[in-house]
This record gives C-alpha cells, sequence and structure tokens, in this order.
C-alpha cells in the first residue's frame, strides 16, 4: 500500500529484456532505501514493484509481461525519470489517499496550461476508466495523488503546485506524455457493492 506522495525522483539504469519480461536497475538518488529488504515493495512511477537486489543507492526490479501490457513501464529507457515512493509503514502519515501500486491503464497528456507557478494539465483516460474519475475526487497518475479539479466525458484536468513539479516528474509532461493511472480504491468497491445490491 501507498500513499500517492512521492518521496523523490529516480532515473532508470538500465532495461534488460528476459524473455517477454524485463529487469530494469533503478537509481534512487535521494530517496533513502537502506530501510528497505530484498522482496520489498517500491512504486516506480505508480507501478508497485518488488526489490529483488538493493545497492545503497540502487535497487533491480523484474518487470513482468502483464505489467508491461498495463503500465508505462514499456516506455522506460536508460536515464528515464521516474517517480519513486516505498511502501507505506505502520504508523506512517498518510498525506494523499490509499493508493495499492496495481496500475488501471494508461492516459495520455491533452494538454498543459503554464499558470503563474502552477500547471493545469488535461488528461485522456481510457473508456473503461472514465466512470471512475469525480470532480473533486483522488487519481492516481504516475504514482502522485491528485485531486480532480473538473471532468469532461473522459478527459479531466488536475492542477500542479510549485512542490508537485519540483518534487515529481510531473513537471515535465507535455501533450502525449503517456502516464500510469490507478482510480480510487473505493470508487471500484463501491460499484461492486452496488452492483450486487441490485442482484
Amino acid at each position: 500500500m501507498f500513499t500517492g506522495i512521492v518521496q523523490g525522483v529516480g532515473r532508470i539504469r538500465s532495461v534488460e529484456p528476459r524473455g517477454g519480461d524485463v529487469t530494469i536497475w533503478v537509481e534512487t538518488g535521494t530517496v533513502p532505501i537502506s530501510d528497505v529488504e530484498p522482496g520489498g515493495s517500491i512504486a516506480v512511477n505508480g507501478a508497485c514493484l518488488t526489490a529483488v537486489q538493493l545497492e545503497p543507492a540502487a535497487f533491480v526490479a523484474d518487470v513482468s509481461r502483464e505489467t508491461l501490457s498495463l503500465t508505462t513501464a514499456g516506455d522506460w529507457s536508460p536515464g528515464a525519470r521516474v517517480n519513486l515512493e516505498k511502501a507505506l509503514t505502520a504508523g506512517q502519515a498518510l498525506g494523499g489517499h490509499y493508493v495499492t501500486g496495481h496500475v488501471d491503464g494508461v492516459g495520455t497528456v491533452v494538454s498543459r496550461h503554464d499558470d503563474a507557478r502552477s500547471v493545469r494539465v488535461e488528461f485522456e483516460v481510457p473508456a473503461g476508466l472514465a466512470r471512475y474519475v469525480a470532480r473533486k475526487g483522488s487519481v492516481c497518475v504516475d504514482g502522485v495523488s491528485l485531486t480532480v479539479n473538473g471532468v469532461e466525458g473522459r478527459r479531466f484536468d488536475v492542477n500542479l503546485v510549485p512542490h508537485t513539479l519540483e518534487m515529481t516528474v510531473l513537471g515535465d509532461y507535455r501533450p502525449g506524455t503517456r502516464v500510469n493511472l490507478e482510480v480510487d480504491i473505493i470508487a471500484r468497491y463501491l460499484e461492486r457493492l452496488l452492483a450486487e445490491s441490485r442482484g
């Protein structure tokens, strides 16, 4: 489980194809990982990955064929900047919203508008996810917990404040950028409960 509060930006060191899967090395930059054990979880651009090998400032993770098909992980190349968040631990403050690290699909940046010190970004989501995105609700974009400003059809927009732009890769977004999306898990549970109550 994660919070959607990114702890820092890392970089992809290497990508090694292994059959239909890939093995990646991720440099963690300023994100400390001395408390992460082999087998621990780290969200990379919102996708929960298992650290199978660790260095003081880097880790190795295997990315499955399924993860490659459901996320932007297949786009990652050496040097790519990625958002990093270690798994939530007992007693840690929940600053964003509950994030599982199980990406629901890939969205696309439609537009970016710089407004003084903040930036408004509009995204388009896959048709099957649009119903879970609500105005003033939460959505996780590349591992970042964001509040939805407005929704129109399959599109929604968010406002990125200077801190988010500085601490994450979201400031790099341009029209056409592909992003990992995870919708609010509560919305999914509510849909299931309502469907069952209707028989």
